[in-house]
């Protein structure tokens, strides 16, 4: 059993079956023609065949691209204007063939031929539209000096018709790819963040909990727990995984700009809370106010959890001596007065000053490019993000975000 051809080789074929079925009704006249005028009607009819075979035919077939057909069929069109010596009736003949054909070659050119080239493969073809009404009127006896503007300023009206819709649709051909690289731009950013947001969090807490196990004294039990914390970050991370896996094989999904992970929101950090103070090395705590909830978008608070899940992800692999974090989720009014703010604080007792990379994860080296990232989101909302030491000892991380 043969497979379905796929509809872009059948749309192929199709063409090339119109091409070839063009080029036979334009040459199949030839033979028709006076004694002594075969020649002259072979090279009209050879020439306003190329054209028709030129506008139907798919192009780059091969290594002949669009520019260099229409750039051809062009220059063949007007040697045969300048040198054509047989009789107007002929070239009137052959006229309605060809320039149609040249016409819809000069939209195709216009919206298809790429970059500089498109400039002098237009000339081409415009002066090949504009003139060809030419090899017959020039040649018509005793015909009025006016036939010739005529017909070339009857020409002139539908090239610049075809011209301008081929240029509009070139125009709005650019528009779309350029939305199309900003959303897989989009969705790189979306899959980067996922990947440092989540995956990155749940492996750090892995990798302190694997060490923090190599330490002497542990019992049974303890090591139990602590396997069993081990297993749920890694199902979490293979969860996180999953996700991002499963958007990017979306048959859309390259389109989208949606978030690679599950959105999270401000009801999720109690649980996020809940689960970084489990290993009870840090002692965590939430608060977070009532009025709080749906005073942000939806892309706001999942801001607002990214900023929570980057400072603790910070407290462990920064702050060895924390013993303590406190998140804060408060709606203020600024001293300005300009509007209720959401104001987050991430705050932990684990040492002032610059933060170093000492610690259970002191032989891992690079990242550091998390809050730079988060502060790049934050902004967009409106909002600020800030970090520094907090007294007597410590590290806090504010983020405001105005209210919606």
């Amino acid at each position: 059993m043969h497979a379905a051809l796929p509809p872009a080789s059948g749309a192929v074929r199709l063409r090339r079956l119109l091409g070839a079925a063009a080029v036979l009704v334009v040459v199949a006249p030839v033979p028709a023609a006076h004694p002594g005028e075969h020649l002259a009607a072979l090279l009209l009819a050879a020439t306003a065949a190329l054209a028709g075979a030129a506008a139907v035919l798919p192009w780059p077939s091969g290594r002949v691209t669009l520019a260099v057909a229409a750039g051809t069929v062009a220059v063949c069109s007007l040697a045969l204007d300048a040198g054509y010596s047989g009789p107007y009736r002929l070239a009137g003949f052959w006229l309605p063939f060809e320039w149609p054909a040249l016409l819809v070659l000069f939209g195709r050119a216009a919206r298809r031929v790429p970059g500089r080239r498109v400039v002098p493969v237009l000339a081409l073809l415009a002066a090949a539209v504009l003139l060809l009404p030419l090899r017959f009127t020039l040649r018509v006896p005793d015909a009025d000096w006016l036939v010739s503007p005529v017909a070339v300023s009857l020409a002139l009206f539908p090239a610049v018709a075809v011209a301008g819709a081929g240029l509009y649709l070139r125009s709005l051909d650019a528009r779309r790819e350029r939305a199309v690289s900003r959303a897989r731009r989009e969705q790189r950013l979306e899959v980067a963040r996922g990947l440092h947001d989540f995956v990155a969090h749940e492996i750090t807490g892995i990798v302190l909990e694997a060490q923090a196990g190599q330490l002497p004294g542990q019992d049974g039990e303890e090591t139990a727990a602590l396997l069993r914390r081990l297993e749920e970050a890694g199902l979490r991370a293979l969860d996180s995984m999953d996700e991002m896996v499963g958007a990017l094989r979306e048959p859309q999904a390259e389109l989208s700009a949606a978030a690679a992970t599950r959105v999270h929101g401000l009801a999720d950090l109690p649980e996020l809370v809940g689960r970084f103070g489990a290993s009870g090395a840090v002692r965590a705590t939430v608060e977070l106010a009532p009025e709080s909830s749906a005073v942000l978008s939806g892309e706001a608070e999942a801001t607002v959890y990214a900023v929570v899940l980057e400072a603790l992800t910070n407290v462990r692999r920064h702050a060895p001596g924390a013993t303590e974090a406190a998140i804060r989720v408060a709606v203020v009014r600024p001293a300005s007065g300009a509007g209720r703010v959401v104001e987050v604080s991430v705050t932990d007792d684990g040492g002032g000053g610059a933060r170093g990379t000492k610690g259970l994860l002191r032989r891992r080296t690079g990242g550091g490019t998390g809050l730079a990232g988060l502060a790049e989101r934050v902004a967009a909302h409106g909002g600020t993000l800030g970090a520094g030491p907090h007294r007597p000892s410590g590290w806090r991380i504010t983020c405001v975000l105005p209210v919606r």
